[in-house]
């Protein structure tokens, strides 16, 4: 079938209602009434009910069944009701986006959950004093992810600086030793890094390698024990202080539960992890402002922080 110029536009404009006859049947399908819409959207009860009449003729379709108790939605209704208010979530907040850049820029940045709640969120207060026109937009991420699709303009990343399509900046490496809850310790002793082998060793999703690397540092041969796996270090931290065995922590990232004692280290021995951690952002936006602006700070950063840390190997 070969349809006109004049046809084609005319079903364009039959495909694409108006924003408030959409409005106005998303209300309706949320609250179940007219009247409820109405004074939602601040309109007239007769104005809402043109605007979803309206659109059924346009569309062609019966969107609710009128009752005297009401009004429901039919399945197509039900079904059209789903897609318009995902549609009109996206618009609002595409809106929104719009509205704020005009003020500001965004960076949209992944960290690892650990890593930016106890070393990078103190932090942050210098960042945003010092460029306040830059707002932050903070998702988790654990691993590598698509840039593009999750919408993510930069990436604090703990691993090798192989991330495909993307520019990666050493930031810092950091030091592993094994670590328990001192009561633990005490009904489990450790006299020798071989103890930890018969010991319930906890693992890190993200690092399979953590306990061989250990052992091999030693000369130790043996397979460390197959125990629970967590995907953040907080867990693992929070296993640890429970008592349900030993595990390999960046002691960086533990300083406070060191302090405390709730946390002690199972035997004496640290070694440098085999992974570090990178600022990590798509070529496309390495020269981006806000991501040049907060790597140049972030190396700041870590530069100071190396320079007042004593850590073996650094």
């Amino acid at each position: 079938m070969i349809y006109s110029n004049t046809a084609m536009v005319n079903l364009s404009r039959k495909l694409l209602p108006s924003t408030s006859a959409l409005a106005a049947f998303d209300s309706v399908a949320r609250l179940g009434s007219f009247s409820g819409a109405a004074e939602e959207l601040s309109l007239t009860q007769g104005a809402i009910s043109r605007q979803v009449s309206g659109l059924e003729e346009q569309l062609g379709i019966l969107l609710f069944d009128r009752t005297s108790r009401g009004v429901v939605l039919t399945a197509a209704g039900a079904d059209y009701a789903k897609a318009v208010a995902s549609a009109l979530a996206q618009i609002r907040s595409a809106s929104l986006a719009a509205m704020t850049k005009r003020h500001s820029d965004q960076l949209n940045l992944a960290i690892l959950p650990t890593f930016g709640t106890r070393w990078l969120m103190p932090r942050i207060p210098q960042f945003v004093a010092r460029h306040p026109e830059i707002t932050l937009n903070f998702a988790t991420r654990i691993g590598v992810f698509d840039f593009d699709r999750d919408g993510i303009d930069m990436a604090i990343h703990i691993g090798q600086p192989d991330w495909p399509g993307a520019e990666c900046t050493f930031l810092m490496e950091e030091m592993v030793a094994p670590v328990s809850s001192p009561a633990f310790l005490k009904s489990h002793p450790v006299n020798k890094g071989e103890d930890l082998l018969r010991l319930p060793l906890l693992h890190m999703a993200s690092r399979p390698g953590a306990w061989s690397h250990w052992f091999e540092s030693l000369g130790i041969a043996g397979t460390p024990s197959q125990g629970m796996r967590f995907e953040q270090f907080g867990n693992v931290a929070q296993a640890c202080i429970a008592g349900l065995g030993v595990a390999l922590m960046p002691l960086f990232l533990i300083d406070s539960e060191l302090a405390s004692g709730q946390l002690v280290e199972a035997f004496p021995h640290q070694v440098r992890s085999p992974s570090a951690y990178y600022a990590v952002a798509p070529m496309s936006k390495a020269d981006f402002r806000p991501v040049a602006a907060f790597r140049a700070w972030l190396l700041e950063e870590v530069g100071r922080y190396r320079e007042k840390e004593e850590v073996v190997g650094w």
